[in-house]
């Protein structure tokens, strides 16, 4: 395990390949922690130097009082790249991370080369539905809105048919400490990316699953339609969450614009 002093809190990073290769770095969802790109890790690590982490709030990073504002999770980040001496990397941002992908890419462009935004969009949701689910969290906990959570993840066949994953999954999600779920819906509520991701001049590929019920194909198309040199696409059979649901197809799909962009 790694862990390093960024911002003032401690975060936790792994670092696989040599720093020779091309970069790939990944920032992920809320709710969860860096294992969700196992899958696409395995089968990109050969070829690229791989950064992912745990934002502030997750897995075994430092988890802060809540509120968090999107600004802090953007300089964690940066900070990260910047500890690891990593420059214009293909930055991969899911949900939330997607998010931290865009604003990344307008205040850092030293550090992107291009980004991959899956399953996420500009700004998401409304103030309502995030204060709805921090008051949720602060009551009830993570456990009571885990079902409806799962439901949005995950593709109906892969709940079907994987049980025991699901399961862990969920582990994953409610063990995420209250403070960093809550901290980072608020700064999700507080975030409208709109103006700053409409100058993003650097090539984007923009990926949702067609059984996303978080930030659902429209949305994400919008994203895509927003941003100067984009591509778009859909997973069919996945839901918010690709890397868990269908990780050789997201992994093909990341190698083949590495390879557009001039990454590889």
């Amino acid at each position: 395990m790694s862990f390093a002093e960024i911002n003032g809190i401690v975060l936790h990073y792994e670092e696989s390949g040599s720093a020779r290769l091309p970069t790939i770095a990944f920032s992920n969802s809320l709710g969860t922690d860096f294992r969700i790109w196992d899958g696409v890790v395995r089968i990109l690590r050969p070829e690229f130097r791989l950064v992912r982490y745990d934002k502030r709030g997750h897995g075994l990073s430092d988890a802060p009082p809540a509120p968090y504002a999107m600004d802090e999770h953007v300089e964690d980040f940066a900070g990260l790249l910047e500890h690891l001496g990593v420059e214009d990397a293909l930055v991969v941002g899911l949900s939330v991370g997607g998010i931290i992908a865009q604003a990344l890419a307008a205040r850092h462009p030293d550090l992107t080369h291009a980004i991959v935004l899956c399953d996420t969009a500009h700004k998401i949701g409304t103030a309502d539905l995030w204060n709805g689910r921090i008051a949720a969290v602060d009551s009830e906990g993570i456990a009571a809105i885990a079902d409806g959570i799962l439901e949005r993840w995950f593709s109906a066949r892969f709940r079907a048919e994987h049980p025991v994953e699901l399961a862990g999954y969920r582990n994953m999600l409610t063990r995420t400490p209250p403070s960093g779920y809550a901290g980072t819906c608020a700064a999700i509520r507080d975030t409208d990316l709109t103006e700053t991701t409409r100058q993003l001049a650097l090539p984007s590929l923009c990926i949702v699953g067609d059984e996303d019920g978080a930030t659902p194909p429209d949305l994400v198309r919008s994203l895509a339609d927003l941003l100067p040199d984009s591509r778009y696409e859909v997973m069919t059979g996945s839901g918010h969450l690709p890397c868990i649901d269908q990780p050789h197809r997201l992994a093909g799909l990341i190698r083949g614009f590495a390879q557009e962009v001039g990454l590889v």
